[in-house]
C-alpha cells in the first residue's frame, strides 16, 4: 500500500484510478492510515480504501478466503471497459513489484492505443520492439524477436 501511495502520481499521470480493498472496516482503515501508513508516506494513502466486510468483492474477484474470512493480497488491472486485463495474487509474506505493474499498465495501454495492431513481447518496455499480429507473423516470430532482445 505504501509503495503504491509513493507511486500514486505516476499512476494517475497514466490515467489509472487506484483503489484498495480489504475486509477491514472503514474505521480500521482510518486508524491504519493514521498510525502506520502516514508514517511511511507523507500525508498517508491518497486513494480510497474500500471496506469489504462480508468479502463480497473478494468473492467476485476470487480472492476471498472463506476459512480465514479475509481477502488474499491481489492486484487487478482493469481496462476502461471494465475488463480484467491482469491479476496477481500473492501470499502476505511476499511483496509485489510495482515497477512491473507500471510496465504492464503501459503495455496494456500501448496495445489498446494500437487497437490490437501491435503486441508487446515478454519484458517489453515503452519504446521497445513490438510485434504486428497477423498471418505474416505466424511461424516467423523468431525472425523478429528473441527473448534476450
Amino acid at each position: 500500500m505504501a509503495a503504491v501511495a509513493v507511486a500514486h502520481k505516476e499512476l494517475t499521470d497514466l490515467d489509472v484510478k487506484v483503489m484498495a480493498c480489504s475486509v477491514d472496516s472503514t474505521f480500521v482503515h482510518k486508524i491504519w492510515d493514521e498510525e502506520e501508513l502516514s508514517k511511511m508516506v507523507p500525508g498517508g494513502i491518497p486513494f480510497p480504501m474500500i471496506a469489504d466486510g462480508g468479502g463480497h468483492l473478494g468473492r467476485v474477484y476470487g480472492v476471498y478466503d472463506e476459512n480465514a474470512g479475509v481477502n488474499f493480497r491481489g492486484r487487478f488491472i482493469i481496462d476502461p471497459d471494465g475488463v480484467v486485463q491482469a491479476m496477481e495474487v500473492m501470499t502476505p509474506p511476499v511483496g509485489r513489484n510495482l515497477k512491473e505493474t507500471i510496465r504492464q499498465i503501459k503495455a496494456f495501454q500501448h496495445v489498446r492505443a494500437t487497437k490490437g495492431g501491435e503486441a508487446t513481447p515478454a519484458g517489453w518496455e515503452p519504446g521497445g520492439l513490438t510485434l504486428k499480429p497477423g498471418p505474416n507473423l505466424v511461424g516467423k516470430v523468431w525472425k523478429v524477436w528473441k527473448p534476450t532482445d
